[in-house]
């Protein structure tokens, strides 16, 4: 497990550069070039990397063979903005078609919608945007994606605001 741990925080911590035609790419440039935005960028050869790291119990192997499903995950992250909630109404009003709302959560400390694209009847990318106070964030996962599983990994995952993500098994 210590392994797992170990490699799950390295691929949270570790910036790759590479392009994807995802979410962000599509409605969120202006963003990706925005100097006061922290960008997480994990490429498809760091989830391999996982392939390689022995499973203990059942659910670490689970664990894996999701995360190696996974092409990339990206993250923008935006602290100390002046109105979070405000960047989430304008970022949720730029998604459309094909993207099919799956979640949305309104709180009184953050708003959360999650999204998916489903290709050919698998989920090919899971999009999440989260505004709050004073904070501002979307994440985007793309690859052959089972929710359950994603649910589990944002459990073992640090990532700022992917706790919300646990909502999906509910």
């Amino acid at each position: 497990m210590k392994k797992l741990t170990f490699l799950i925080v390295l691929i949270t911590s570790t910036t790759i550069a590479f392009s994807q035609n995802d979410a962000l790419d599509k409605y969120f440039s202006t963003q990706l070039q925005d100097e006061n935005f922290t960008k997480v960028t994990i490429s498809s050869k760091m989830f391999e990397l996982l392939v390689h790291v022995d499973a203990e119990t059942e659910e670490e192997k689970e664990l894996i063979e999701t995360i190696t499903k996974l092409s990339g995950m990206r993250i923008l992250v935006k602290d100390m903005v002046e109105d979070g909630f405000q960047d989430y109404k304008n970022a949720t009003k730029k998604i459309s078609s094909p993207y099919e709302v799956l979640m949305t959560v309104d709180d009184n400390d953050e708003d959360m919608t999650v999204y998916i694209l489903e290709k050919d009847g698998v989920i090919a990318e899971l999009l999440m945007v989260l505004g709050g106070q004073d904070n501002f964030m979307i994440l985007s996962i793309v690859g052959d994606i089972d929710l359950n599983q994603i649910a589990k990994l944002s459990r073992n995952l640090d990532i700022e605001g992917m706790e919300n993500l646990q909502q999906l098994e509910k």
